[in-house]
Formats: C-alpha cells, structure tokens, sequence
C-alpha cells in the first residue's frame, strides 16, 4: 500500500512540473494534416526488369494519402528523363511548373510551361501534357508547339509515344518542309 502511494505522489508530481509542455488543448491537427506526406530534394527511378527507364527529379513533392483520391503534387516543378531502351542515354526530357500524378491510374498530369526535348532535336510545348505511364503514352486536347529542325509545327491535341519517336498532332497547322516527289521516291 506505501509502494502505491509512493507511486502516485511520483506521478502527480511529474505531471505537476511539467507546465512548459504544450497541453493536449494547444495541439490542433485535422486528419487533412496527417493525410500528407511532404519531402523536398525528391528523385524517382522507375526501372523495368532491373533497367532503369525513367528518373523523375521535383524540388518538393506533396504525397496525399487520401483513399479515395491518392494522389502525389509536384507544386514546385519536375523534370522527368527518359531512357534509351539500353539505358545509357537520356532520350528525351521532359519540364513543367506544375506536375500531379494519380497512383492509383499511373497517370502523370504536368501543366504550366511544359516542354519535351528529345535527342533528336525536337522540342514540344504546350499548357498540360499526361503521361500514361502504363501504356507508355503521352497526350494533350490543348495547343502544342513542335520545333525540328527546319520546322515549326503547332495545333491542337497530340498523341505521342513516350519516347517520341512517333507522335501525330490531332488538328495540326504550321509550314512543313517537304521533299520533292522524285527525291522522296529515290531513297
């Protein structure tokens, strides 16, 4: 009985010195606030039977734990590089201001000032790009901006494989260089 009393006089003097403790009262978390995990200097390897295929770079990344709508924002920017299939070159880069991607889809919506620049010159802009990275797709309804080499290309809406190595713009305008006829046959 006098380990007992000993024991709460203890306690009730530990909670009594312990004023510079916030008090449960002061605290004020939501579950908004546990539902976020934020990290900054973030980079994302994404490999496909031990290649690695893209890397995916964001000075902040915001990564919403919410079941119904998982999601991870990259309000800070990204810069996402893709790979050779050998994975020795970087064949395309893509930038934007803006980025979200949707876990639970495998879709990557960037917006604000996105660009694409591939290994071969060719450089898209446009307001929001999406890429699937299921299907391996990229695509937009918005207006798009293509400059090669000799080039300017622009329109609305784009389907594109993610290397770019084929892309087709769905209502297209622009000057395009074109071979005569005979040189176009000879080779």
């Amino acid at each position: 009985m006098l380990v007992g009393c000993a024991m709460a006089g203890a306690l009730l003097a530990l909670v009594g010195c312990g004023e510079g403790l916030p008090k449960r009262a002061d605290i004020f978390y939501t579950a908004d606030d546990a539902a976020v995990e934020i990290a900054r200097g973030v980079e994302i390897l994404y490999s496909d039977s031990a290649v690695l295929r893209v890397r995916v770079k964001a000075p902040t990344l915001h990564h919403y734990l919410d079941p119904d709508n998982p999601r991870q924002e990259f309000p800070d920017g990204i810069h996402i590089d893709f790979f050779t299939p050998d994975a020795l070159h970087i064949n395309s880069v893509l930038t934007a201001r803006f980025a979200v991607r949707y876990t639970d889809r495998g879709l990557i919506t960037a917006r604000d000032s996105v660009v694409l620049i591939t290994a071969n010159r060719e450089v898209l802009e446009t307001e929001e790009l999406i890429w699937d990275e299921n299907k391996e797709q990229l695509r937009t309804d918005k207006f798009v901006k293509i400059t090669r080499p000799g080039e300017v290309i622009y329109g609305f809406g784009l389907e594109a494989n993610q290397d770019f190595s084929f892309w087709k713009i769905t209502v297209p305008k622009g000057v395009i260089r074109a071979e005569p006829l005979d040189e176009a046959l000879q080779q």
